[in-house]
Formats: C-alpha cells, structure tokens, sequence
C-alpha cells in the first residue's frame, strides 16, 4: 500500500482528521532547539512510522537482521552499538540500551516491557551531575545468549551475561551474570533451577 493509499483510507474513515486535531495539539508543546530538533528525527519520527509497519517489517526498519520481530512502541537505543543475531524477538514497549555495547543471541526473546541497560547514571545523580555528557555515567557492554526468554517486565542492568538457553521469570532484575541451561527469577535474580 502506497503513502497515498494509506492516508486516503484514514481520510474516508475520518481517522487522517483525528490525527490532524492531535498532531495540532502537540505542537504547542515542541521545543525548536538543536537537541530536541534532533531527537524528534531520531525518535518521534521513527516511532510514528513504525506504528504503521508489521513487527517483521519494523525489526528489518530498524536495521535488525533476518526472522527478528519488534513490537509497536519498542525501542532501541543506540542501534549503531547492537549486535543482534537472527530471529530475535523484541515485545511491545521494551527498551533495548545497546550504548555500552549489547549482544544479543539468536532465537532470543526480549519480551514486552523488558528493559535492557548498558548504562547507568546513578553516580551522576548523587553528585548532582545528571546532564548529558557526564563523565559520571557508566556504560559496560552486556550480553545475552542465544535461545534465552526474559520475560516481561524484567530488568537486565548494565554489564551483565546471561548464558544460552535460560529463562528469565518475570519481575526479575538481572543484576549478576546468570549461566546458561537454567531458570533464574528473584530481584535480584538468581539460578532457580537447571534446564
């Protein structure tokens, strides 16, 4: 379907006239400086696009490899530093941080509302140096195996390694390597069972 086709079918239906109203209600809100010029190409943009796409079609979009699948509303942060592998799965409203550096499996599940971090600016806040740039913010590259589930919403924090094939329960936080062939679950998380 074409950009045209698309809109003419929002315009019949009067969906192309809500969007319209919405869109004019937010541009009161729109800063014009240079950085948030530059995070609405690299963000609100992108995700507006991506809402229109099928999960392989957005995956493919965002530069991820062969049978990955990604979710309306996810997003991933610094792609550029992202080594994903094959049909890698990314669920609705998962936040993938790849600035450190992240490596991700394949046949690997990041299901929905999974935050994964590579960074953490906890030192920045406690002295009061939160701002973009800080040297206080640390980034450490992460990894996770092939053919692991985390379920959602979990944690993975910066710096960690989670092994092939593990699950990862629900509500859990990831804050220490976890090893493959296992279940682990708790915050913070540890090895519940072999698999």
């Amino acid at each position: 379907m074409s950009i045209t086709e698309l809109l003419q079918s929002f315009e019949n239906d009067g969906r192309l006239a809500r969007l319209f109203d919405e869109l004019e209600a937010a541009l009161k809100f729109l800063g014009e400086d240079e950085k948030n010029k530059s995070l609405r190409e690299k963000v609100v943009f992108r995700q507006l696009a991506g809402l229109l796409m099928t999960d392989s079609e957005r995956a493919a979009w965002h530069g991820l490899p062969k049978g990955c699948r990604m979710r309306e509303n996810a997003k991933i942060i610094s792609p550029e530093k992202l080594d994903c592998a094959e049909h890698v799965y990314i669920g609705e409203g998962a936040i993938i941080d790849a600035s450190g550096g992240l490596a991700i499996g394949p046949h690997t599940t990041v299901a929905a509302g999974v935050f994964v971090w590579t960074h953490t600016s906890h030192k920045a806040n406690l002295a009061m140096a939160n701002y973009p740039g800080s040297e206080l913010i640390e980034r450490k590259p992460t990894k996770i195996g092939a053919g692991v589930f985390i379920g959602g919403p979990a944690v993975v924090v910066s710096g960690v390694t989670i092994g092939d094939r593990t699950v990862i329960l629900p509500m859990s936080c990831v804050t220490s390597d976890i090893p493959g062939n296992c279940m682990a679950g708790g915050s913070p998380a540890k090895v519940i069972k072999a698999l």
